[in-house]
Order: structure tokens, then C-alpha cells, then sequence
């Protein structure tokens, strides 16, 4: 474990930068158990003796196997083993030996100096190994969908884990160069060092400064070369410049400068206003002169941090002359929250910048961190389904002024028919008729009727005067048949009510068969219109067969019918009169009734004495007859009172 003091960021121990891994904010390793090695399988040989460790080893002597066992390849090939890795042959293990920067010395060497030298150079190959195959990041879903942070993290086995903030990189948002970019750190200080600037303004506060951030090479080679003479080094921050002031643009407790107030509600004319003003000018032309005069330092520095408002930070760019352009790769804001811009403050952001965060966790810690975290992360949503797609609706059909005027002629034609205007409607049809066509015409389906004719509408609607005007004057054809078979159910649950026992009633209609006018009629002196047709026109359609009418009526049934009505009225007229006759003799033969003598009421004399009694001329008893007790217990107690006034009054005459 590496000593726990607090690491500077530009000047890592090299010790520590080669076993650094990349590790994301919620990255597993692998288990520090080590699996159990697979028994491996010796190839066959002559020899009677064989490693059961390294491939395909044989020997014949016993020197030769002992000699095999101090070499490195059986040596790394046991720790991989234990580590839970796979042995290797020896081929690929003289070229893990060329890609290492230590060479490895002779294994035949049985010196205390060479078999150290060699154990460190083994350990070398084998960590760098294990490093290789471990697995920087969990692969889970839920991990790669893990809010960003603003620190990248590394990790040095056995429990030491360094963080450092992703602004100070070239390019934060490439997370495959942090390890490289953070190992060139170390090395690329420059002639003068590493330097930064950094502003801060809020509420009228400034605060900059030009800090150098890592020594400069020439200094570490001299810090090497100059081993004798021993020489205070210089710190690795340093501020170089620096400056802080205060304007009047910010009303006490209000909050916000004056120009947003004035965008915002338009200029006050207070003197307050006025100052707060003048401090805003005053301020971003003290701050633009400042860039002006340390433009040169600036130049040369690495970052640019800058802390300001969306108003406040026109103040270093967007204007002409401007020392930072907008597009500066340099330009960074601070990955933290920070206070008031003074001078201690940036030395207090400079300080979490430089120095590198460290904690120390093992990697069973740090795997039961991670599954917690992942237990944390909400649960990503479902998909929805996609909606199938909505049927498209029909476009409406753009109609031609003939289109126009022809459906303006139906409408009011049907709407006559359907409110029984007989003369409008005759007027109507001279006028409009032959371009309507003939009076047997189809109804368009866009009217939505549910006759084929003028005819089954007019019928349908009850008018007897237009059925009967459309049946003999225009002389419709009664045969046509209603055009949807399945108006018929709905036509005989409408009619439920209105049909009757008479012969003209419709017959039930046998299994597909169709309807027709005569059908769609409601009312009997609809369907006799069509009956007196028949009977007076029996030979301009089949009226008895295709039109369904059952019989003809002529005016000599019609006749006999009526003679029969008024048959029917006059002895019903006749059996009421027998009916009261009868009761008015029975009422003549029954005795008259005897009359009963009410009993005398007895007068009670009263005295007076009685009448001045309280209560009235009966008695106190018959004076609270009916009322509830508690208007009685009122009365007694009125009428005890009296007395007492009573007796008083005696008393004192």
C-alpha cells in the first residue's frame, strides 16, 4: 500500500503511475480469490520426468528439471496459476520478456542479488499482466447509463484509489486517454513550468490571479544533478500575480446586478440605480484593463478558469480586442461549487484542483460499493411499444358547384318530405324535378335516409297528404324494396308500439324477403292511403304481391266499416242506459233509512264562585285538558302565582 499523504497532481510517484488502472464511478474487478487451477494435461514424452505447470516441458535428467524450476518461466507460470490465470508456453513468454522495459537476467544465476533482481522482474511481468486483463468496467447496463461525475478515478492494487477531475485534461470527454494524459502530466512541465489563470466574479467581487501549478524541468534536473549541495526546492504551486477588488452593483439582499434588474422591469431612476450602474462600468473596464496587463502571462498559461454569470461573463470576451476568445480550448469553470471571489478562495480551488484525491478500498469493498450503487440506480424505463399507426382518415371529397347545388336541391327536397310541407313541396317538384330526375329516384347514400325513395321516407315519416300526393299524382312505384335489409329489425323494434290488430297491419316477413313502403308505415291512415290506391289504381302495380299491401279499400268498404263503428257506439249508448235504468229502480224499492235522535247535552250550572276560578268557567281541570305536560306544570305554576298575588292583595286591604 503506497503512504497515504496528499499527492499532487503533476507529480505522482512513478512507483504508483505503473500500476494505475482506469476505473469508472461504478467499475468491478475481479475476485482477489483466485480460482482453482485447472489440472493440466502434460503432453506426451519419452522423458520420465514433466512439469505439470508449464506446457509441454520434458526432462531427462534430474538437473535439468531442478534447473527448470529456479528459471522465470516456471516461476511466472506458478503465480499466474495462483493468480487464476493460464499458463503460458515458452515461446509466448519470451515475447511477454522483449516487451517488458526491465529485462530479465539469467535464471542460472544462484546469487542473493540475481534471484532478487529476478523475483522483482517476475512480479513486474505479472502485474502487468493482471492489469491487462482486469476489467476496468462492469458490463451492465445500468453502469454505462450512470450519471457522469466530474472526478475520473484510477485504481493500484491492493486498496489505493486516486481521483483526479476530468477539467484538468486536454480533452475531458475522452475517457480512453485519462490514464496516458494523466502519466503525461508528469513529464511535460515546459522551460517555466505549468501555469495557470484564474477569475472569479460575483455581486461586484473579483478576485485573479496567474498561478504555476508544477516546477519546471530545469529545476528537476538540477534537483538531480546537484546531489552535494543540498537545495531548498521550490513549492509545486506558486501564485505568480494576483488581484482582487470590490465595485457597488448589487442592491443588499436583493440579489442580481443592476443591468439584469433594468432588462428586466426597465431603468430606475434612483440614485442607487445610478451607482450600481456606474459600479458595473467601473468594474468590467477595471477587469478588461487587468486582462490587458497581464495579456503576456495569460498567453502562455495551459487553463483558463473562470467563474461568472451568463451576464458577467461578457466582461472577459465577446468584445473587441478581446484577450480570450470564445472558442478557447483553453477556457474551463470550476467542477465544484465556490464562494465569494476573494483571494483565499482561489487558493482554496487551486488546492482541490492540484491535489489528487485518495482513498483506500479494497477490491471486496470496492466490488460491494459498486453493487450498491448499481442497487441505487433507478431502474431503466421499458420501451413503449410503438402505437400502430392510426387508420388514415378519408380526405374530404372537394364537390364541383353542380356537386354543390345538387345537394342543396336533395336537402331541401327530403327535408319537405320529412316535415310534411305538401305545397311547397308540389311547388318544389315543378320547378326542380326534371333535373332531380323521376319521383322514383335513388336517395343519394351521403344523405343518410333510410327509404331507397321518396316514397318509403314520406311513408315512413307518417304524412298522409304527401304519401298520397307521391302515390297518385306522381305516381311512385310502391314495389321498389327497402335498400338495407337490416333497417328491418330496427324499423320492427321502433313500431313496437304502433302496431295494431287490424287486417291492414303488415305481415311478418318470411326469411329473406325485403321491404317496401307499405312496411316502413307507422300509422293506419298511412297504410289505407295505400289501401285506396290499390283499390281505385288496381292495375298500375302489383299492389296485393311486390307491394305487400294485403287488401284494397274502397269507399264502399269504407262504408260498411264506418256503418259498423256507429253499429258498435249506439249499442254500447244503449247497454249504459239499461245499465243506470236498472240502478234507479233499485234505489226506488229500498226503504227509506230511519233517522237516529241525538241524545240532550246536560247543562252544568255555574256558579260564581266557578267563573272567577283560574283557568275559566269549567274549572282548572277542563282549562289544561289537551295540552302537554309541560305547558300544564306552566299554567299551575301562572295560576299558584295569582292566588299568592291574591292573598297579598287581601292581606294588605
Amino acid at each position: 500500500m503506497f503512504p497515504s499523504s496528499h499527492y499532487h497532481v503533476y507529480s505522482l510517484p512513478a512507483e504508483l503511475l505503473d500500476t494505475l488502472t482506469p476505473r469508472n464511478l461504478a467499475s468491478t474487478s475481479q475476485p482477489t480469490r483466485p480460482k482453482s487451477p485447472e489440472p493440466f494435461v502434460a503432453a506426451a514424452s519419452n522423458g520420465p520426468r514433466t512439469c505439470n505447470i508449464c506446457q509441454g516441458a520434458a526432462f531427462v535428467a534430474l538437473d535439468e528439471q531442478r534447473t527448470h524450476f529456479r528459471s522465470d518461466w516456471h516461476r511466472y507460470n506458478v503465480k499466474t496459476r495462483l493468480a487464476g490465470g493460464k499458463s503460458v508456453t515458452e515461446s509466448a513468454f519470451s515475447q511477454l520478456v522483449e516487451a517488458l522495459e526491465d529485462s530479465l537476467s539469467g535464471s542460472e544465476s544462484s546469487s542473493d542479488e540475481d534471484d532478487s533482481s529476478d523475483t522483482d522482474a517476475v512480479n513486474n511481468l505479472v502485474n502487468k499482466t493482471n492489469r491487462k486483463a482486469r476489467s476496468p468496467s462492469p458490463d451492465d447496463d445500468r453502469a454505462r447509463t450512470a450519471p457522469q461525475t466530474a472526478v475520473t478515478w484510477f485504481h493500484s492494487p491492493p486498496s489505493t484509489q486516486i481521483g483526479v477531475y476530468k477539467a484538468l485534461y486536454s480533452d475531458p470527454k475522452d475517457a480512453s486517454n485519462y490514464l496516458s494524459g494523466l502519466q503525461h502530466m508528469q513529464h511535460t512541465s515546459g522551460e517555466e513550468g505549468r501555469t495557470w489563470a484564474m477569475f472569479m466574479v460575483a455581486g461586484g467581487h473579483f478576485a485573479g490571479a496567474i498561478v504555476r501549478v508544477s516546477r519546471p524541468d530545469e529545476d528537476e534536473d538540477e534537483l538531480g544533478k546537484k546531489k552535494k549541495k543540498t537545495q531548498k526546492p521550490k513549492p509545486d504551486t506558486e501564485v505568480l500575480r494576483h488581484k482582487t477588488f470590490h465595485r457597488y452593483t448589487t442592491r443588499r439582499k436583493q440579489g442580481g446586478g443592476q443591468s439584469t434588474n433594468d432588462n428586466a422591469k426597465g431603468n430606475a431612476k434612483s440614485a442607487g440605480a445610478q451607482l450600481r450602474r456606474y459600479g458595473e462600468q467601473s468594474l468590467r473596464d477595471d477587469i478588461r484593463n487587468l486582462l490587458v496587463e497581464w495579456s503576456e502571462e495569460i498567453g502562455t498559461c495551459e487553463r483558463i478558469w473562470i467563474r461568472a454569470s451568463g451576464s458577467n461573463r461578457k466582461i472577459f470576451m465577446g468584445y473587441d480586442d478581446a484577450i480570450i476568445s470564445k472558442g478557447d480550448d483553453r477556457l474551463r469553470t470550476f467542477p465544484f461549487p465556490t464562494r465569494r471571489p476573494t483571494q483565499s478562495e482561489l487558493a482554496r480551488c487551486l488546492l482541490e484542483l492540484t491535489r489528487v484525491k485518495v482513498t483506500h478500498f479494497t477490491e471486496e469493498a470496492l466490488r460491494e460499493q459498486d453493487e450498491a450503487y448499481l442497487q441505487s440506480l433507478p431502474k431503466p424505463k421499458p420501451i413503449p411499444a410503438a402505437p400502430a399507426p392510426e387508420a388514415e382518415k378519408p380526405k374530404p371529397v372537394k364537390l364541383s358547384r353542380e356537386e354543390e347545388l345538387l345537394r342543396e336541391k336533395w336537402s331541401r327536397l327530403l327535408e319537405m318530405v320529412a316535415k310534411g310541407r305538401l305545397d311547397p313541396l308540389k311547388a318544389f317538384w315543378e320547378r326542380e324535378g326534371p333535373s332531380i330526375g323521376s319521383i322514383d329516384v335513388r336517395i343519394p347514400d351521403w344523405a343518410g335516409e333510410r327509404g331507397a325513395t321518396l316514397l318509403q321516407v314520406a311513408a315512413q315519416a307518417g304524412h298522409e297528404g304527401i304519401t298520397q300526393w307521391i302515390l297518385e299524382e306522381a305516381r311512385a312505384d310502391p314495389t321498389i324494396p327497402v335498400p338495407n335489409p337490416k333497417l328491418e329489425d330496427l324499423d320492427e323494434a321502433d313500431d313496437g308500439g304502433n302496431q295494431s290488430d287490424a287486417s291492414d297491419t303488415p305481415k311478418t316477413l318470411a326469411r329473406g324477403a325485403r321491404r317496401t313502403a307499405y312496411d316502413l308505415a307507422r300509422t293506419k291512415g298511412v297504410r289505407d292511403v295505400f289501401r285506396r290506391c290499390a283499390a281505385a289504381h288496381p292495375d298500375w302495380w302489383d299492389w296485393l304481391g311486390a307491394a305487400r299491401v294485403p287488401s284494397a279499400l274502397s269507399q264502399q268498404m269504407e262504408q260498411e266499416q264506418e256503418e259498423k263503428k256507429k253499429g258498435r257506439r249506439k249499442g254500447l249508448k244503449d247497454r249504459v242506459k239499461e245499465r243506470e235504468a236498472r240502478e234507479r229502480e233499485k234505489e226506488k224499492d229500498m226503504p227509506p233509512p230511519v233517522p237516529v235522535p241525538e241524545a240532550p247535552r246536560r247543562s252544568i250550572p255555574q256558579s260564581d264562585s266557578a267563573s272567577r276560578r283560574l283557568g275559566g268557567a269549567s274549572g282548572a281541570g277542563e282549562g289544561v285538558a289537551g295540552l302537554t305536560p309541560e305547558m300544564r306544570a306552566k299554567v299551575e305554576r301562572e295560576r299558584r302565582a295569582r292566588a299568592a298575588e291574591a292573598r297579598m292583595k287581601a292581606l294588605g286591604s
